[in-house]
């Protein structure tokens, strides 16, 4: 809101500020780091930030390209992650396969270094082998192939599917909600939501991580 911007224009120019109820101004010693996704100067030409605040904190700007645009960092970056993961896992994934490599490499990464990170760490958790190939980093083509699960020709019961996934990955994270969730596509609410659908307890040592 451009009333915070006044705020904090006031505050970067006379690094000062005033408690809430406070009846004295606070001098302090600061240096203020400030990052966005947005392009600021297009904000200010659209009305959307304050052209003083803009130049008050472009004192040293550096721009970080996206992910996309900086394509031969994204395989160092993935084997860093998986160097990391495989270690947190006790994991024996050492690499990337060819398949998996092409893929990563013409994702466009809209979510930038977290995505790929995210991304990583699902491939490692779910890797039986050592190298982690395009459809353990869930980048596989789309098209139906042999790895497309088929429903038994007697049928199954869905409930008992879903029960079974959310208990494995809980298991696979050490009961870590969030982790889970990722390996799911669900975030921790409908994780803990499914827990007690479900009645899931952790099992004798595992430690549930909210």
């Amino acid at each position: 809101a451009l009333s915070l911007q006044a705020k904090l224009l006031r505050f970067t120019e006379a690094r000062a500020f005033r408690r809430v109820g406070g009846t004295r101004d606070v001098l302090v010693d600061v240096r203020v780091v400030a990052a966005t996704n947005r392009d600021l100067a297009d904000e200010v030409a659209k009305g959307r930030f304050r052209e003083d605040l803009y130049y008050r904190l472009r004192v040293l700007p550096i721009h970080l390209p996206p992910l996309r645009e900086r394509k031969d960092d994204i395989i160092s970056l993935a084997q860093h992650f998986i160097v990391e993961f495989s270690r947190a896992f006790d994991k024996r994934v050492v690499g990337i396969d060819p398949s998996a490599v092409e893929r990563l490499t013409v994702h466009t990464w809209p979510g930038n270094v977290r995505e790929l990170r995210h991304t990583i760490e699902r491939a490692v958790l779910l890797a039986e082998g050592e190298y982690l190939s395009a459809i353990d980093c869930g980048l596989a083509d789309p098209t139906p192939s042999e790895h497309a699960f088929q429903l038994p020709t007697g049928g199954l019961v869905l409930s008992d599917v879903e029960r079974s996934l959310v208990h494995q990955a809980l298991q696979a994270t050490g009961w870590n909600l969030v982790r889970a969730g990722r390996l799911l596509g669900l975030n921790r609410d409908q994780i803990r939501y499914r827990i007690e659908k479900f009645g899931l307890v952790p099992d004798t040592g595992d430690h549930c991580a909210a």
